[in-house]
């Protein structure tokens, strides 16, 4: 977690607020690999893509 504060600091510290959307999709992907691919919902989740 201290990963993500450092760069949420790092964005509010030097004003690149236009990598706040491109991190964030970037988290929401990573968590629907991660659920895809252990649950029952991953046939669900497969289709999206």
């Amino acid at each position: 977690m201290e990963f993500l504060k450092d760069i949420f600091y790092f964005i509010k510290e030097r004003k690149k607020y236009w990598l706040a959307p491109m991190i964030l999709l970037l988290i929401l992907v990573g968590v629907i690999v991660v659920i895809g691919g252990k649950s029952a919902l991953a046939p669900f989740i497969y289709t999206i893509f």
